[in-house]
């Protein structure tokens, strides 16, 4: 077990330290009456610094659903698709696979407003979440999905940037207040340049590569995406987070998202690490193994077996296993 407060974090505080007024706030000192106002920064702007975590369903899907078997499911024993049943790779987990219902964080109408084309992908997505979704594979989850993950994040805030860090995969983004040079590339979570309107911090991201997933049921963005963040203080231990989506190559008009983050109140409260792609290894890179390692398990009342497959003309899958 990692601690992001003594390895990865000192970067982020190096480095907020190095633009302006450092202003974290120790995790042992946040707690306080919850409706009180938000703590001020000296140049009087709401203190974000502390760890804060969501609280709702939004990772698993974005938009209201009821509860279900499972991530992947097939047809059971009724017609018409009623009452699935979890498919065999999540059959062992039993409750433990299920989806939560929930009333989703989908502004308006509730629904998100995707292309035809669009719309057929996120359908093909959902049914095949274990093989698509980036979550699985530890990759950088991107934002706004780091955001809701149920992991909790860290904020640094300094006078010209606000530092985020995010216990899943050990991810991080600045957000500049100041004008500066756009990245060389685009990346899983973007470029974040913000601006205070009053006491709400406005960030504008984009410089997407498109790989990111927003949830576990397939709802998707591509490289086009173009986010606007709104931080508000609902007192000293929530905030409400707005986000504004446009991405023209998948929806058809800009949508918006919304939940409260709440901040974390254990007074030994630490954001500690979790490097998760030293457990994805073998889901990612198994099949490359000459003997397959993980094939076999069996418990009191199932057995399941698992076949590695080599993607068809895959020349470099096959040289490595020779």
């Amino acid at each position: 077990m990692r601690r992001w407060s003594t390895t990865s974090m000192l970067a982020v505080a190096l480095a907020a330290g190095a633009a302006g007024t450092f202003l974290a706030v120790p995790a042992a000192r946040q707690q306080g009456d919850s409706a009180a106002p938000a703590a001020r920064t000296p140049d009087d702007k709401p203190n974000f610094s502390g760890i804060w975590q969501a609280n709702n369903e939004a990772n698993w899907d974005l938009q209201a659903h009821e509860a279900r078997a499972g991530a992947v499911t097939q047809p059971g024993v009724y017609p018409y698709d009623y009452a699935r049943v979890p498919a065999a790779p999540v059959l062992a987990l039993g409750a433990a696979a299920g989806v939560p219902a929930s009333l989703g964080v989908v502004e308006g109408d509730g629904q998100i407003p995707y292309t035809p084309e669009a719309a057929a992908t996120r359908k093909a997505n959902g049914e095949h979440w274990i093989d698509r979704d980036p979550e699985l594979k530890c990759y950088l989850p991107g934002i706004p999905r780091a955001m809701y993950m149920p992991y909790p994040f860290q904020i640094v805030q300094g006078a010209s940037t606000i530092n985020m860090a995010y216990a899943f995969t050990s991810t991080a983004r600045t957000i500049y207040l100041n004008k500066v040079e756009e990245p060389p590339d685009d990346t899983y979570m973007g470029h974040s340049v913000g601006r205070w309107e009053g006491d709400t911090l406005v960030v504008d991201v984009t410089r997407f590569n498109g790989k990111n997933w927003f949830d576990r049921a397939g709802n998707f963005h591509s490289d086009a995406l173009h986010l606007v963040e709104r931080f508000t203080p609902i007192t000293r231990d929530a905030i409400r987070y707005e986000v504004t989506i446009e991405d023209p190559k998948v929806f058809t008009r800009p949508w918006k998202i919304a939940m409260p983050l709440y901040r974390r109140l254990e007074p030994n409260m630490e954001l500690l690490e979790y490097r998760c792609i030293e457990f994805a290894e073998e889901f990612l890179y198994g099949n490359l193994r000459k003997q397959q390692l993980v094939k076999h398990w069996e418990g009191d009342t199932i057995v399941v077996d698992i076949t590695r497959k080599v993607p068809p003309g895959d020349a470099l899958h096959e040289w490595y296993r020779r």
